[in-house]
């Protein structure tokens, strides 16, 4: 597999017969939320059709910020942030997480509005979020030939090794209690008496009492095998992986062109700071009337392609008997192949306006699918009409910093214990109960 090399985790090797939860999904929601259960004394299953964390879990830029997040995760991501500060010590594992600070250039009026009208929707949270002005831009980027109008700089927002984490926190998981079942795609869900009572693997079943399932890009598809229509769509990020390089900023800055961060290691993850390539396949219009005012809003930073992805999952079975392979175990890593032209372009950006990046050598190159719901907000819920089943999924590109407090918010709906903010923007009904689904621009 060409993408990042993530840090490895060996399955266990005995199926438990029985557990309290199944979590379906080795990614970093998914083994944050056995983590949280598994603390609490629940027997738990973690089931990933692949290996932990080989998906976006590994293949995101590594930002934990509050900053420039929907309103509606604001709350949530409060509780991320200070759940980041110990959690190395909790997991006792080194993250790569540090504070030091995200700045988000303004290059219009129109961007220098949407990042102040940002800071007054979230002046009720103890944030030292700014407005830099130019000056105090240039002198956190003092080399800089950007002409910006100004600049949100949040030094409580930080970053993390992604290739670490998710392994460090299912290694965790698995001392409170929690089987790590690797290569264990899960086919299905069996009921009893209309509530859970078993999943059905390649391996074998297990019966339990609630399963959550945290499948990121994948979810949709396993909900169409149980009668739920998640609307769900992926878009690919490329992503250039620099050698260290000595010099380079602290903290890490989007801007239209590019966005970096600095890496452990000391290189930088490079990215385009708005272009993501969309494969139009089925799903594209199967859920075009659910995405269209998201793609009025953001259409400028989309590319669609019309490529062998529309016949590749043309071809995937949306029914299938439980004792049959499932698509799971067709495709156990979703590994794209990266735009090489976008990449480039955004490391030739950079090196125009750092020249010091003009030194950089580019190391790796990789893509990742990141799961989007027409909102951009996730689903972290129980599902109504499935008593016992839950969702925690459609994180849009923001799952990994938000990820520690999304597993902590799935169990408490799991254990039905008193939720650590408010579940409702994040409740699946939203996209079938007939609400008006809001799309916030610029965020």
């Amino acid at each position: 597999m060409p993408g990042p090399r993530v840090v490895p985790v060996y399955g266990d090797n005995d199926l438990p017969e029985s557990v309290d939860v199944v979590v379906i999904g080795g990614g970093i929601i998914g083994v944050s939320t056995a983590l949280e259960l598994a603390e609490q004394g629940m027997r738990v299953a973690l089931c990933e059709k692949g290996q932990i964390g080989h998906e976006q879990s590994s293949r995101n830029w590594g930002w934990v910020r509050i900053s420039r997040r929907d309103p509606r995760e604001v709350a949530l991501m409060a509780e991320a942030l200070a759940i980041w500060q110990t959690l190395d010590r909790r997991i006792e594992a080194d993250t790569g997480y540090t504070r030091a600070g995200i700045v988000f250039a303004c290059h219009d009026e129109q961007q220098l509005q949407q990042n102040q009208q940002w800071l007054e929707q979230v002046k009720d949270f103890p944030l030292s979020s700014q407005m830099l002005d130019e000056g105090q831009f240039r002198q956190k980027f003092p080399a800089t030939s950007l002409k910006i109008k100004g600049a949100l700089y949040t030094p409580e927002d930080g970053r993390a090794e992604p290739q670490k984490v998710a392994p460090a926190i299912a290694e965790a998981a698995r001392r409170k209690g929690a089987f790590i079942l690797t290569e264990c795609a899960v086919r299905g869900i069996e009921t009893q008496a209309g509530r859970v009572s078993s999943v059905i693997t390649e391996r074998g079943e297990i019966a339990c009492q609630s399963v959550v399932l945290a499948g990121g890009a994948w979810s949709s598809l396993f909900t169409a095998r149980h009668g739920l229509r998640l609307p769900q769509l992926k878009v690919i990020n490329s992503v250039i992986r620099t050698a260290p390089l000595s010099g380079g900023p602290e903290a890490a800055l989007w801007c239209h062109d590019f966005a970096i961060r600095k890496r452990q290691d000391g290189g930088y993850t490079v990215a385009s700071g708005h272009a993501n390539l969309a494969d139009l396949v089925p799903d594209s219009f199967r859920y075009a009337a659910d995405f269209f005012p998201a793609l009025r809003s953001e259409w400028r930073s989309l590319r669609f392609r019309l490529g062998g992805r529309f016949f590749d999952e043309a071809r995937l079975n949306r029914q299938w008997r439980m004792d049959q392979a499932s698509p799971f175990e067709y495709c156990r890593v979703l590994d794209p192949l990266p735009s090489y032209p976008m990449a480039d372009r955004a490391l030739s950006q950079l090196q125009q306006h750092l020249p010091l990046f003009r030194q950089a050598r580019v190391a790796q190159y990789w893509a990742g699918c990141i799961d989007v719901v027409p909102d951009a907000v996730p689903v972290i819920s129980a599902v109504d009409s499935q008593p016992g089943f839950f969702i925690a999924t459609g994180f849009s590109g923001h799952g990994f910093g938000i990820g520690p407090a999304a597993g902590r918010l799935m169990a408490d709906l799991v254990l039905g214990r008193t939720p650590v903010v408010d579940p409702d923007a994040f409740r699946f009904s939203r996209f079938s109960d007939g609400s008006k689904i809001q799309i916030l621009s610029g965020v």
